[in-house]
């Protein structure tokens, strides 16, 4: 299979190894390389395709490796690693690098809630005393007088702000965000399709349908098509001989490579997001997490979702039933049908409120909004309300298209009001004032300052 490698990736990395193995006259080249973004784009797949173009050798440690019930365990696996690294470089005359994949989710502090170990602390403080002294790289308890061989380091993660600001300046750690444009991810695509003709065409329509899908995606969209044939497997051999025929037989079982058609992809792509719709609208977790619960005087919103349920003593505004199927959103669901089954099954998608307010009555002359007229729907009314009245405040931010990728939202003039009619006129006059931008409205715990709830209620046509 032939796999794609984005310029701008190859590049970037090529570089940054490359000097470090370098002796520029007068140059403090950084050690670390770090490659930051969104989930799902393939940063850790590319800088692997990128080191076995390069013919580099890599020593790698999982983000899951920096913590430990022993203090310095974490510290000192980082010097044995690189020095292993370095250790490589003098023995088979190659390049090599440390790789440090998700060191934002072993190393990074994302709220208050996030426990600072000692380990924490000694692994942000080892990677800097490398940054500064890649040579003198020291094992505890011993010490080694002559310089080891420089090795660069790759960090992975998705969200480097996480990590301690002295380690991510410049000179210590150079950044590269990646976000691949149109160009690469039809590339991606089509090598992940290329077994199966598929065609450029067919290509980059099913990349344009799917546009704000991380690259992932599609990878799992085209295993999802292998499930009508282990279904059919399962079915013929029979449930309770499936683990005998799998496990202990001698011969595997095979199967035949599916047709894959443009239509039929679109339309198992539309399911996975839906289900991905119902992931982010669900929320169980705060009506299970009791800690949750308890520290919310007021109110709290009715379950929404297929098979959701009420707790007993739970009291909360009830909401209204939920509206038939929407036209689906441009970015979101594509054209094309989607299957009645799935919906009788899974019950409708969620419904996003229309995305062009301009022609609504916003007053009803008292100062009111006219619920007949606001470009709301009635569960987010419901919504505001219910956090209104729990004692949070309401946010509202909006971005553009160009920058909605970026998660680079910006906020519309704050709410400070407790009054919901108040609220919802100044979420009309953004929707007003940004008619072609994304909004979303956002629950604002100002007690313990963190969100509570986030919702898109505009999405540009």
């Amino acid at each position: 299979m032939a796999y794609y490698i984005s310029p701008r990736f190859l590049d970037k990395l090529a570089i940054h190894i490359t000097k470090n193995y370098l002796s520029l006259p007068d140059v403090r080249v950084p050690v670390i390389l770090g490659v930051h973004g969104r989930k799902g784009e393939g940063k850790t797949f590319q800088c692997e395709l990128v080191y076995e173009r390069m013919g580099v050798e890599v020593v790698a440690i999982s983000g899951g490796e920096l913590e430990s019930p022993d203090a310095g365990d974490p510290a000192r696996l980082i010097r044995l690693r690189y020095r292993e690294a370095a250790e490589l470089v003098r023995v088979r005359g190659v390049m090599a690098v440390l790789m440090i994949n998700d060191l934002d989710a072993g190393a990074g502090r994302f709220d208050a809630l996030t426990q600072y170990t000692v380990n924490t602390q000694l692994v942000n403080n080892t990677l800097m005393n490398i940054a500064d002294n890649p040579t003198n790289v020291q094992l505890p308890g011993s010490y080694d007088d002559q310089p080891i061989r420089r090795v660069p380091i790759i960090a992975t993660g998705n969200d480097f702000s996480t990590l301690y600001e002295p380690l991510v300046r410049d000179g210590r750690m150079e950044k590269f965000y990646w976000m691949p444009d149109r160009s690469d991810r039809i590339g991606i695509v089509a090598g992940i399709f290329e077994p199966d003709q598929l065609g450029t065409a067919a290509i980059e329509q099913l990349v344009d349908t799917f546009s704000q899908q991380a690259v992932d995606f599609f990878g799992a969209l085209r295993a999802r098509i292998y499930d009508e044939q282990v279904r059919d497997f399962i079915q013929s051999v029979g449930l309770d001989k499936v683990s005998q025929r799998v496990v202990n037989s001698e011969t595997s079982p095979t199967f035949t490579r599916p047709t894959f058609t443009l239509s039929h992809l679109i339309e198992v792509g539309q399911q996975m997001v839906i289900e991905q719709q119902w992931l982010q609208e669900m929320r169980l977790g705060d009506q299970y997490n009791r800690a949750l619960r308890e520290k919310n005087d007021g109110p709290r919103p009715a379950p929404r979702g297929p098979g959701a349920t009420s707790f007993p003593g739970d009291q909360h505004t009830p909401e209204p039933s939920p509206p038939s199927p929407p036209e689906p959103a441009p970015d979101l669901e594509p054209s094309g049908p989607t299957p009645k089954s799935f919906y009788r099954a899974y019950g409708a998608p969620p419904a996003y409120p229309s995305s062009s307010p301009q022609g609504a009555t916003l007053d009803n002359g008292n100062g009111q909004p006219n619920p007949t007229s606001t470009p709301l729907s009635p569960e987010i009314i419901t919504q505001i309300q219910t956090l209104l009245h729990q004692g949070h405040r309401i946010g509202i931010e909006h971005v553009d298209q160009r920058r909605f990728r970026t998660t680079a939202w910006q906020s519309c003039p704050s709410v400070q009001t407790s009054n919901p009619n108040e609220v919802v006129l100044a979420l009309a006059q953004c929707l007003t004032t940004h008619p072609q931008d994304y909004v979303r409205l956002i629950g604002i715990d100002t007690a313990n300052k963190r969100r509570v709830w986030e919702q898109i209620i505009q999405r540009p046509r």
